[in-house]
């Protein structure tokens, strides 16, 4: 069952984790010892490896929003452990588990369905704010921008490779991505990004400089992605440092 390999996947994960502080002095654990001496077998406390792997499957229980009941986990453990026969069936708990499962996918989707009105509502609030803002224009699509500095030279087509330094925020401040801290620029086509990237960055020549102000259908839409929630609006600080050419993938003539 799906449980039981997001057991599995817990144990792993915690025993990684546990080997990454084992050989976090930067010395890589040696796999093959010297034939005159025999390797040193480290002293594994399973109290502690116990405590890790419970605290690893309970952390990841409250991320989900799975209320567990601790007194019928215990058990349901032992049993496992002692190889002591279930008190349901496979049958049973196979069911019992597919109807949890929808349970919580309608959760999630509930959940969901208000963060994206509550984004959407915020987001709107602010663009109407934001396009009063001295030197802040409003494109046909809605997309909103402030130009920097404009830069010298051509615009890069919709089929151009770009190379650009670039920060992402929410409308909150909050900063989810930055290639500024990364301190390494970023190159990608055009026409393989966001719309609202896509846009803006035309809106500018080699060496140019501009905010974007992206409405949700501009940039991820009511699924989001990855740290953008479902219906963000989000803001980009965008310096365009080069144009190249396009990028044909393997298999495109």
């Amino acid at each position: 069952m799906k449980t039981i390999v997001v057991i599995a996947s817990l144990v792993a994960l915690a025993a990684a984790g546990a080997g990454l502080l084992y050989a976090q002095d930067g010395a890589a654990p040696q796999t093959k010892a010297p034939a005159t001496q025999p390797a040193a077998q480290p002293k594994v406390d399973m109290k502690q490896v116990s405590y890790i792997i419970g605290a690893s499957m309970g952390r990841n229980m409250k991320q989900q929003g799975v209320e567990l009941d601790v007194k019928a986990f215990n058990e349901g453990l032992q049993t496992g452990l002692s190889g002591g026969k279930p008190a349901l069936t496979d049958e049973q708990m196979q069911k019992v588990m597919e109807d949890f499962q929808r349970v919580m996918i309608a959760k999630q989707e509930e959940t969901t369905t208000k963060l994206a009105a509550k984004n959407l509502a915020e987001g709107q609030a602010f663009l109407a704010k934001n396009k009063t803002e001295p030197g802040v224009k409003v494109t046909a699509s809605g997309l909103q921008y402030k130009i920097i500095n404009e830069g010298t030279g051509p615009s890069p087509k919709p089929t151009d490779t770009v190379t650009v330094n670039y920060r992402g925020t929410f409308i909150d401040g909050t900063e989810f991505d930055s290639s500024f801290k990364r301190k390494e620029p970023a190159t990608i086509p055009l026409d393989r990004v966001i719309r609202g990237w896509s846009e803006g960055l035309q809106l500018l020549k080699k060496g140019g400089k501009a905010m974007l102000y992206i409405p949700p259908n501009l940039a991820y839409g009511a699924q989001g992605q990855g740290p953008v929630g479902p219906n963000a609006t989000l803001i980009f600080e965008v310096e365009l440092l080069g144009i190249g050419a396009p990028i044909k993938l393997p298999g495109e003539e």
